[in-house]
């Protein structure tokens, strides 16, 4: 994914939400100036393989779930999946994350070596600068949904776990699936809800650039609003 053509998805997003591009973009620079480039070689065992992307739904509890993130060849996980798996023994290769929770599994998993695709946005500069600092920065991805800066890079996607799905797609991996993921989840808040409905639309684009079917969107498809994509 380049910014050319995650642009377009990104203004819809801001129009959707009412959200400020100036103010992601000062988020963006914080975490410029606490990181630097991060070696994508990290994860190159990513390329041509079958990329677990954990969601922290309540499904992640179910042993099928559990069993096909343990029968990958890669594990992604967003924010509090990695405590879920990791609690059951299942090995995380890189978290997706914007700090707004579970600040020391970040701090955790950058200084024992495993990758943590830290995401800045408007509204969550202080949490970035209160746990950077404290991370091994070789071990941070910094990452923005505005334009790439300096260290940051975008490689699409929005949610923390539709981010896993889109890096793991730049990093070349050969098959993606998807555990611990509930569109409908009725725990959610308003909020929430309406960036899981992002998400979903966001994995549908990326199955189709793709040219694959993910199972989490199976049942789905149809009732998919396509309208803010760029799909012919």
């Amino acid at each position: 994914m380049e910014y050319d053509e995650w642009h377009p998805v990104y203004e819809r997003i801001l129009r959707a939400f009412g959200f400020d591009r100036r103010a992601d973009e000062r988020a963006r620079d914080v975490l410029a100036s606490l990181s630097t480039p991060f070696d994508m070689n990290c994860l190159a065992d990513v390329a041509g393989s079958t990329v677990a992307i954990a969601g922290a739904g309540p499904s992640l509890e179910d042993p099928d779930q559990l069993e096909r993130a343990r029968e990958a060849d890669v594990v992604f996980a967003a924010s509090t999946a990695v405590d879920a798996l990791e609690s059951r023994s299942i090995a995380v290769d890189c978290m997706s994350t914007d700090l707004d929770k579970n600040p020391e599994t970040v701090r955790r998993l950058t200084h024992r070596g495993t990758p943590v695709a830290v995401h800045a946005h408007g509204d969550n500069v202080p949490a970035v600068e209160s746990v950077v600092p404290d991370c091994d920065d070789a071990f941070v991805l910094p990452t923005t949904q505005a334009e790439p800066s300096g260290p940051v890079v975008n490689t699409g996607g929005f949610t923390d776990g539709d981010r896993a799905a889109f890096l793991a797609d730049h990093l070349g991996a050969k098959r993606l699936v998807f555990v611990g993921w509930d569109f409908d989840d009725p725990a959610v808040d308003p909020m929430k809800a309406r960036k899981l409905e992002w998400a979903e639309r966001l994995l549908y684009w990326l199955e189709r650039r793709r040219d694959e079917r993910f199972g989490v969107l199976d049942g789905r498809r149809d009732g998919i609003d396509t309208d803010a994509l760029p799909i012919d």
